[in-house]
C-alpha cells in the first residue's frame, strides 16, 4: 500500500404502515463470536456517530445534479455541498456482488456471491453470503450498535417460482446482523408490488398506494425515530431505485416531461461541460464517443417515448432523492444530525438492459416489454430506458453496468459528517466498497473479529478512510482487482487493464480515465506483469 497521492479540494409521513403482514415470523438464533485484536478509539471530542449508508441501483455516475446531471436532487446536492465528494471511488460493476463486498469488507466471491443469487456448489459462487464472512452489521452490532436495514438484499438465494421461499433463510438480514429489516430479498420488481417484501422474518404484501421507494425512505425515518437515543445506530438504506422497471409517480414524471427532448447527445455534451466545471473531471480527458450501436438523436425514432422513458427514470432519482429528505430532517428532530455520517453511493453505472414483455420473473404485467407503443410508469407497465439513456447516464466514461470498464464501476460517492468533515471538498483518493467495513469499524472505535459462530473469517480486503474524513493523511489502495461474468479488471497505480471476455485493453488512468486509447500494444511487459497479478488475485479469491 502506499500513501496517498490523490487531493482532497474544497469545493410528514403517514400514520398507517404501507404493508400488511401475510406469514409468521422464522426464529432463528443469534451467532456468537470470538472478538481479537486491539480497538482503536472514536473521536474524543464525540461519543460513537451514528452512520447511514444510502446506495441507489443502476444509477449512472452523472445522473444526480451535483455530478452534474440536470435531475434536480437538492437533498444529495446538499450533502455534497456541505461534505466529500469523491471522484474515483469505485464498486463492484453489478447489483450482487458489490452488496456482498459492501457488507463484508471482502471481494464479493470471498463471500460467496461472484456473480448472482442462484445456488452453486463452488465457493466463489455459492449465491449467498457465506460463512467465512461477517457483515458490518453484524460487527457494529458488538460495538454496541442498533443495526437496522431497509430496502433490497439480494445476496441470499430466491426462487421467484416459489415467493414465500425459505432456502437459507440464515442469510437473511436480521439471521446476518440486523436488529430490524423492511424490504426485499430479491433484486428486482414493481415499485407498486415488489415480490420477496417482507418486514424482519415476515413476508408481507403491500398497502393500496403503495411506492417502494418511498416505502424505503420513510421505514427508514421510522427506525431513526424509533432508535434507542442513548446508543448509536447504523441504517442501511438500499434503494431499488432507478433500477428498471420504470414505475413512478405521475405527477413526478410531469416535472421532466420535455426536459429530454432535445435528446441524448446534447445531454451527454452538457453534464460533461458541468462535471469538467465542477472539477469532477479532468478537461484533459475527452468525452467518450457516443456509443456505436446508438444512432444520433437526430435520426432515432420514436422521439416523443424515448424523452418519455428518461423523464420517468429522472422522476424516480427525484422521489428518491425526496425521502433522502426526509432522512435528513428526521435526524435534525432528533437532534442527531451533526454526529451522523451519511454516505451516498450507486451499487453499479447506469444498466443498458432491455427488459422484454416476456420476462415474467417479477409477475405478470399487462403492458409489460419495452415497446414504442407503450409509454411506461403505470404499474401495469414493466420497461427499461435502454442503452442510449444509460450512455448518458455514464458520461463521460464507457460501457454500462456488468463490464469493468470505468462505466460500470466508478460510482458517485459522497461523504457528510458536520462534526468531522470540512464542507465543499472534491476527493481524488481512489477507494472501494471494500472500504467501508474497516472505515465503520474505525468509527466505532472496535475491531474485526477472527471467528464467528465457530467460523474463521477471511481478513478484510479494505482499508479504512475515516483518516481522510478527519482530514488527515491517508493511505489507499495501489491495487484493486474486478472479476464478474468474465468481464475482468485490475487497477494498479495509474495503470488499469480491463477485459470483457476478450483481449485485454491497458489505459493510462492519470492522461486518459474515459478508456480511449488502449496502449496495450505499447506496453506489453505492463500488460503481462499485471495480468499475472490478476490471475494470482483470483485464484486466492475464489473466482477460480
Amino acid at each position: 500500500m502506499e500513501k496517498d497521492q490523490s487531493r482532497i479540494t474544497p469545493c410528514a409521513l403517514p400514520g398507517t404502515l404501507p404493508w400488511k403482514p401475510v406469514m409468521g415470523t422464522i426464529g432463528i438464533g443469534l451467532t456468537s463470536v470470538l472478538l481479537t485484536g486491539c480497538s482503536q478509539a472514536p473521536d474524543e471530542k464525540s461519543p460513537q456517530p451514528n452512520i447511514i449508508l444510502i446506495m441507489a441501483d443502476d444509477m449512472g455516475y452523472s445522473d444526480i445534479s451535483c455530478y452534474g446531471g440536470e435531475i434536480p436532487t437538492p437533498n444529495l446536492d446538499m450533502l455534497a455541498e456541505n461534505g466529500i465528494r469523491f471522484t474515483q471511488f469505485y464498486n463492484g460493476g453489478r447489483c450482487c456482488p458489490t452488496r456482498a463486498a459492501l457488507l463484508t469488507g471482502l471481494y464479493a466471491h470471498q463471500a460467496g456471491v461472484g456473480a448472482m443469487v442462484s445456488p452453486s456448489e463452488r465457493p466463489g459462487y455459492l449465491g449467498r453470503l457465506n460463512e467465512e464472512c461477517a457483515t458490518f452489521a453484524e460487527v457494529l452490532r458488538l460495538e454496541g450498535y442498533q443495526t437496522f436495514m431497509s430496502g433490497k438484499w439480494h445476496v441470499t438465494h430466491y426462487d421467484y417460482n416459489d415467493p414465500e421461499s425459505t432456502l437459507h433463510p440464515d442469510t437473511w438480514p436480521v439471521q446476518r446482523g440486523f436488529d430490524r429489516f423492511f424490504g426485499t430479498l430479491a433484486g428486482a420488481g414493481s415499485f407498486y408490488t415488489p415480490v420477496s417484501l417482507m418486514t424482519d422474518n415476515d413476508f408481507i404484501e403491500p398497502r393500496d398506494d403503495f411506492y417502494y421507494t418511498e416505502a424505503i425512505n420513510e421505514q427508514a425515518v421510522r427506525f431513526i425515530d424509533e432508535a434507542d437515543p442513548e446508543r448509536p445506530f447504523l441504517l442501511y438504506v438500499s434503494h431499488v431505485a432507478p433500477h428498471w422497471p420504470l414505475h413512478a409517480r405521475p405527477e413526478h414524471i410531469k416535472k421532466f416531461e420535455g426536459v429530454y427532448d432535445t435528446g441524448w447527445d446534447r445531454l451527454r455534451e452538457e453534464r460533461y461541460e458541468r462535471m469538467v466545471g465542477m472539477g469532477l473531471v479532468d478537461e484533459a480527458w475527452a468525452l467518450s464517443p457516443r456509443d456505436e450501436g446508438i444512432p444520433p438523436w437526430e435520426d432515432a425514432p420514436h422521439k416523443e417515448w424515448e424523452a418519455y422513458r428518461m423523464a420517468v427514470y429522472a422522476a424516480q432519482v427525484y422521489s428518491m432523492d425526496l425521502g433522502i429528505g426526509l432522512i435528513i430532517e428526521a435526524l435534525k428532530r432528533n437532534g442527531q444530525f451533526d454526529n451522523t455520517l451519511i454516505m451516498f453511493l450507486s451499487d453499479n453505472g447506469a444498466s443498458a438492459e432491455v427488459i422484454q414483455g416476456t420476462d415474467t420473473r417479477h409477475g405478470y404485467f399487462e403492458r409489460g416489454g419495452t415497446t414504442p407503443d407503450i409509454f411506461p410508469g403505470a404499474p401495469d407497465t414493466y420497461a427499461s430506458y435502454g442503452r442510449a439513456w444509460a450512455n448518458a447516464g455514464n458520461t463521460p466514461y464507457r460501457r454500462y453496468k456488468r463490464w469493468m470498464h470505468e462505466g460500470g464501476i466508478a460510482t458517485p460517492f459522497i461523504a457528510h459528517w458536520p462534526q468531522v468533515i470540512e464542507a465543499d471538498q472534491i476527493a481524488d483518493h481512489v477507494a472501494h466498497i471494500i472500504d467501508l467495513m474497516p472505515t465503520f469499524i474505525d468509527m466505532a472505535g472496535g475491531s474485526y473479529p477472527e471467528t464467528l459462530d465457530g467460523n474463521r473469517l477471511k481478513p478484510l480486503e479494505g482499508i479504512s478512510f475515516l483518516p481522510l474524513l478527519r482530514g488527515r493523511e491517508q493511505e489507499q489502495h495501489e491495487t484493486l482487482f474486478w472479476e464478474h461474468l468474465g468481464y475482468n479488471a485490475i487497477r494498479h497505480g495509474k495503470w488499469k487493464l480491463v477485459s470483457s471476455g476478450d483481449e485485454w485493453e491497458l489505459y493510462d488512468l492519470e492522461e486518459d480515465r474515459t478508456e480511449l486509447n488502449d496502449l496495450a500494444g505499447n506496453h506489453p511487459d505492463m500488460v503481462e506483469k499485471l495480468s499475472v497479478m490478476w490471475e494470482e488475485w483470483a485464484i486466492r479469491t475464489n473466482v477460480k
